[in-house]
Parts: C-alpha cells; structure tokens; sequence
C-alpha cells in the first residue's frame, strides 16, 4: 500500500495529525501498538473540553471521529523499520511492508521508571506524578514531595507551594545545594532534604513516607519527579539529531534533522502533555498537508 503520511503513535499528537491530514484529504496510516506512557493515569487534566476524561475514553472518542475520514486508516499494529527518502519511504510493519510520502513520529518517550529509589514503579501514577498541572489539583493541601535531579531544578519545588503548604525538596545526597537556593527554598518554607533515599513507602497504591538511608520516615502523601526518559529503539535507529536533553529536535513546521520525518509529542518536547501533544500533532498535520498539497500540484497529481 502507497500512503501520504504514516504516523507512527496512536496518541493524543498522531491522533491529533491524522485528524488535520484527513480534513486535507491525505491518504494517512496511523500504527498505534505498544502500552499507553499513561496507562496508569485515571484522568487527563488541563484539556479544554476534556479535563477528567479517561485516557482510553478519549482515545475512542478520537478514534471513532476519525472513522468519518475514508481516507484515514487506524491500526494497532507496530512498525519496525523506516527507509528512504521524502516520496519514497518504505516502513516496515509486523509482517508486511507500505511505503510514504512522508513519515511522523509521535512515539512518546520512555520512561525508565525502574531508575527512581525502591517502591516507584508500584506507586508511578498513583502517588508519583511529573507534571503538577496535571495531577496536583487532585491532591491540594497534602504532603508533597519533589525529587530533584540537579541543583538547576531544585527551586521546582518553590512552584510546587502553589498547590500545597507542605513541599520537602530531595536531593538525594546527588548533589551540594548553593547557599542563595538554599535561601530561597527556606524563604518559601520549602524543607530541604538531602539524604540518599531508601525507598519510596507505600501502602497499596498510596504514599505514606519517603525512608532515608538511616532509617528515618519523612512523611509524604504525594512526590513529583522526572525520572531519565529515551527515546524508543525505532527513533534511535533513524540517527535523528537530538537536543541537549535528550529530545529530537524539530524545526518550525515539526520537521526533523532528516527530511521528509516528522516528529510530534513528547519525543520532541520537555513540556509533556496530552494537550500540548495534540498541539504539536495539529501543526505538523497542517505543515505536511501544505508540503504534500504543493508537491502533488508541481508534479501534477492534482
């Protein structure tokens, strides 16, 4: 089969391009295969019209808009390799090969959750959360907790007062804290905790206490960390140029260091969200209708 666009990534940015890419009558294969990074996640929040909304509830709802596009063909079905070039990629799926004008990515990241201290893979989702704007209305007022991974974030736990009177930063022994931050933290009533942690105590998918090296239990309800993130095995193969942290990087219209790939979402973004993933989804729909639409007029396909 002979595609405009293969989106590779059934999430709210793949979703979110198909729907633009079928309004522009481009032929499009969304594949989507693999768990949801949200899977443990009961709502989505900060999504105009769809604060609160199930994850899964929103994929079909997604999904079953799509169905009206008759040239938009959804699969679950994962993809293995890409080659080529703009016009002519060739992306091999499980068990069977089609070929693209052009090719996006909305793969997500990876999180290595496992690299966190004892007890986060059972509470991720739950009671460890990334992003505030998305989890911490939920849980006002309680005990929160930020695990900083260098000095340079350390102050996140200044925002976190936003939503709570209680915030202890950890360090986790990783790192000195400069006199000024330290100054500030306290200013704001933020506790700073500098011992190596132990583990992450739970009570079934609740968090009670954060325990220290020695032994000590600091008490807290919610932890806000970023645990290390990759990028999946299929965009590492693809030797993408990626930014400083680690994020492929794009250009204005989504584009990629390799032409012809696209990349939308959280594989190329910091600020990870479902809304903000749709955002990233819609421009690059809108920039790859206009590329195909004048590429097709020149060669007189239109």
């Amino acid at each position: 089969m002979n595609y405009d666009v293969v989106i590779v990534g059934g999430g709210p940015a793949g979703l979110s391009a198909a729907l633009l890419l079928g309004r522009a009558r481009k032929h499009v294969l969304l594949c989507d295969a693999g768990p949801r990074r949200n899977a443990a996640a009961s709502e989505v929040h900060s999504f105009l019209t769809r604060d609160g909304t199930p994850p899964q509830e929103m994929r079909d709802v997604a999904r079953s808009q799509l169905a009206r596009y008759r040239s938009v063909t959804v699969r679950d079905i994962g993809v293995e390799r890409i080659e080529g070039t703009p016009g002519a990629f060739v992306v091999q799926l499980a068990g069977e090969t089609v070929r693209a004008r052009r090719v996006l990515l909305c793969t997500g990241m990876i999180d290595e959750v496992s690299a966190l201290p004892a007890g986060a893979t059972e509470l991720w989702g739950t009671s460890i959360f990334q992003c505030p704007f998305c989890h911490a209305f939920e849980v006002l007022d309680r005990r929160f907790g930020w695990l900083a991974p260098t000095a340079e974030v350390l102050d996140f736990a200044i925002f976190l007062r936003g939503w709570t009177h209680d915030v202890v930063a950890f360090t986790g022994g990783r790192f000195d804290v400069p006199v000024e931050l330290r100054a500030r933290l306290a200013q704001a009533r933020v506790r700073v905790e500098e011992q190596p942690i132990r583990r992450f105590v739970g009570r079934g998918p609740e968090l009670v206490a954060i325990e220290l090296e020695d032994g000590e239990h600091v008490p807290c309800d919610v932890m806000f960390a970023r645990p290390p993130q990759r990028q999946t095995p299929l965009v590492r193969e693809l030797g993408l140029e990626l930014d400083g942290s680690g994020f492929v990087r794009v250009d204005g219209h989504q584009q990629t260091s390799r032409p012809g790939i696209y990349a939308a979402g959280d594989l190329a973004s910091m600020m990870q969200s479902a809304l903000g993933g749709a955002a990233a989804g819609a421009l690059a729909g809108t920039a790859l209708a206009h590329a195909l639409t004048f590429e097709q007029a020149a060669a007189g396909e239109l």
